[in-house]
């Protein structure tokens, strides 16, 4: 009753989309699913959809005339002034569709800065995000000018708004410019502070956003790290000193990844990433109850390709085993098994034998399989450790 009323009290929005010939219709409706968390994240309710069926979107309006004007009737019948769209909008899109729809636009790549912006708690994080926001904001200063363009260049008009958007730049481009100078000064610090931290075999806890990872890190490092049921719980790394037995070391908790997260938030979380990319071990946490954890899988990889961490040691934990649901397929059903269809056995017994790295499924709430993940990360801490100090004794 609590939820529904939170519902109500929630900004209304409407979700937008269109299925090009490179998407199915079922990936775009999971994409769709993701948006209206993120939009929940942010704190708006979305109440409908729209899909378009394009070969490609629209160049200049994302989505065609027929659809705009579907979706401004039922914007005008329900009252509803906020639409997301799920791909990033050009200036250009971004501009036309307001004029279209006189309401506020927002694509995904602003969603989600606008989420960051929210949990950002540190100096350090909020200077990330807000240099992400700025670059965001820079090609799409004359959408904040188009009152001016219903004057058509009356005498003394055109020349003030060019220079006014000139000026803005002029701006935003020192803010830019002081910010980065303001990072590269805590990147030192913190660089220095991980020098500090000695040799100790580092793990980094790296996946999906909403998979679990700081669940995990409160129950291995007996620390309270933020956790919620949201996506972006955590923006801030976190390092706690984890001893196994006798073996010490230490584990970071990371901003969770997602599909088309914003190249200005890679850009600016680059350095918040470090702890990644100088970690001896990845700990890739995957929501195994998520019907799509092998394309979410497929991203977290290529994100850390890109940040230049793919050729870390890999540990695959697949958590939320607690929330998996196995529908059984009849035995008359000779259709082709679906992911439902698939027993939590059937799965651990596949993906045990086609990866390469070793893999473990748990539940970091129930706290189950935690045992075994504990002594496996023993080992691995173990090897490197002793490969590391041939001379120390602690194994013996």
């Amino acid at each position: 009753m609590k939820q529904i009323k939170e519902l109500q009290e929630m900004e209304k929005a409407v979700v937008v989309a269109t299925i090009t010939k490179d998407q199915t219709e079922a990936q775009v409706n999971e994409y769709l699913d993701e948006l209206e968390f993120l939009a929940l994240t942010a704190g708006a309710n979305c109440v409908e959809r729209f899909t378009q069926k394009m070969e490609r979107s629209n160049s200049k309006t994302y989505i065609g005339s027929g659809k705009i004007e579907e979706i401004k009737q039922y914007l005008e019948e329900h009252e509803i002034k906020l639409v997301l769209f799920d791909d990033e909008l050009s200036p250009s899109q971004l501009r036309n569709l307001e004029r279209e729809l006189e309401v506020r636009i927002l694509d995904r790549t602003n969603l989600i800065l606008d989420i960051f912006a929210q949990r950002a708690k540190t100096a350090y994080a909020k200077t990330q995000v807000e240099l992400a926001q700025y670059q965001y904001l820079l090609p799409r200063l004359t959408r904040m000018w188009t009152h001016l363009e219903r004057q058509r260049g009356g005498i003394g008009m055109r020349g003030p708004g060019e220079s006014q958007i000139e000026t803005d730049r002029r701006i935003i481009l020192d803010k830019i410019s002081r910010l980065k100078e303001q990072l590269k000064k805590i990147d030192r610090q913190m660089a220095s502070q991980r020098g500090n931290r000695g040799s100790l075999v580092r793990i980094a806890l790296v996946g999906y956003t909403n998979a679990g990872k700081s669940t995990l890190m409160n129950l291995l490092a007996k620390s309270e790290v933020f956790a919620e049921n949201k996506l972006f719980a955590t923006l801030d790394t976190t390092v706690r000193k984890v001893v196994i037995e006798n073996v010490p070391f230490l584990l970071s908790d990371t901003v969770g990844f997602i599909r088309k997260l914003p190249t200005q938030l890679v850009e600016s979380f680059k350095s918040t990433l470090d702890e990644v990319r100088e970690a001896d071990i990845l700990m890739h946490v995957v929501d195994v109850s998520h019907p799509n954890c092998e394309d979410h899988i497929r991203v977290v990889k290529e994100t850390l390709s890109e940040i230049g961490a793919a050729d870390k040691p890999v540990y695959l934990v697949f958590n939320k085993i607690d929330a998996y649901q196995y529908v059984e397929q009849s035995e008359f059903d000779f259709e082709e098994k679906k992911r439902e269809n698939i027993s939590l056995e059937e799965l651990k017994r596949s993906w045990i034998a086609k990866e390469n790295t070793p893999c473990i499924f748990i539940s970091a709430r129930e706290k189950v399989g935690i045992d075994k993940m504990r002594n496996d990360l023993y080992k691995m801490v173990a090897e490197i450790h002793a490969g590391r100090y041939p001379f120390d004794n602690f194994l013996w």
